[in-house]
């Protein structure tokens, strides 16, 4: 389940762990690498926004429905998941408890519940069963790049192909963030590519906003190429990790930003940098980043 990040602990309060590359990590250093310095490096807490804990609970709705026997997953009793999984995400964000106040709780949960209902719109959750929900993946690629992340879902036919799903709460996408899309789903299936020996036989991307589909079909050489990408990008990370040279990148997504603040491209100045994180042996499962 995506889950707000916490705002209560300090960047030195948070634990320091072994550096590895998820698709919103890898995305952050593309689009600017202070903004990955900020999230990846010194870990800077950052407020959860109405939009990402509206799809922490849809994605939690959706995870109980597949949990649930094959012949109960009826749009009535998805509706009636939705009051219990907010229940579930406040109780673990109190960030998340906080920004719906209680009088625009029922309106809150309505939103959630159209998109839950829209859902039924693109499949049937009743013919078929999901081999895992919510499935955190890893893999260290051979040369040592690691790779991390959360998957929504994962499909496996009786025949055998398997199916790489993720809900997307917001509308269908411009090109811009449809390759961002892509580059997220190519990256899971790398992942498996790499621990299963299986390229998918499909990405699919839901759209609940707009109630539509994005379909995709990798191939091996397409994955091993994309691995070349993301071992270059973990290459480019390291070098600026030993020397702490994170430079801002404006662009027109710096007015949405967080730690514009911080940013020296608009008057700030970045925190003591803390050096890259030490290679540890053992680290907490991260939390999943939001859809």
């Amino acid at each position: 389940m995506p889950t707000p990040t916490p705002t209560g602990a300090t960047s030195q309060e948070r634990p320091r762990s072994r550096p590895a590359l998820s698709p919103s990590r890898a995305g952050d250093y593309k689009q600017c690498p202070l903004l990955y310095r900020f999230r990846a490096v010194d870990r800077i807490p950052e407020t959860p926004t109405r939009a990402q804990v509206r799809g922490t609970v849809v994605h939690a709705a959706l995870e109980a429905l597949f949990a649930l026997p094959t012949g109960h997953r009826v749009p009535d009793r998805a509706a009636e998941l939705v009051r219990p999984a907010w229940e579930r995400v406040s109780a673990e964000s109190p960030e998340a408890a906080d920004l719906i106040p209680e009088d625009e709780l029922d309106a809150f949960l309505g939103e959630v519940g159209k998109l839950v209902a829209t859902y039924y719109t693109l499949e049937d959750p009743t013919r078929f069963d999901a081999e895992a929900c919510e499935v955190y993946v890893e893999t260290e690629l051979e040369n040592g790049v690691r790779l991390r992340g959360f998957v929504d879902r994962i499909d496996v036919a009786p025949t055998g192909e398997v199916r790489v799903v993720d809900y997307k709460t917001g509308k269908a996408p411009r090109e811009f963030t449809e390759s961002k899309a892509l580059f997220q789903m190519k990256f899971y299936a790398l992942v498996l590519l790499r621990t299963r020996g299986i390229v998918p036989a499909q990405l699919r991307l839901i759209y609940l906003a707009s109630g539509s589909i994005l379909t995709y079909a990798p191939d091996h050489d397409e994955l091993i190429r994309f691995e070349r990408t993301l071992s270059a990008i973990w290459k480019a990370i390291l070098a600026a990790g030993a020397t702490g040279d994170f430079r801002p990148k404006p662009g027109k997504l710096c007015d949405w930003c967080d730690h514009k603040s911080l940013c020296p491209s608009f008057g700030g100045t970045p925190p003591p940098y803390p050096g890259w994180p030490d290679l540890l042996s053992t680290e907490p499962v991260a939390a999943k980043e939001n859809s």
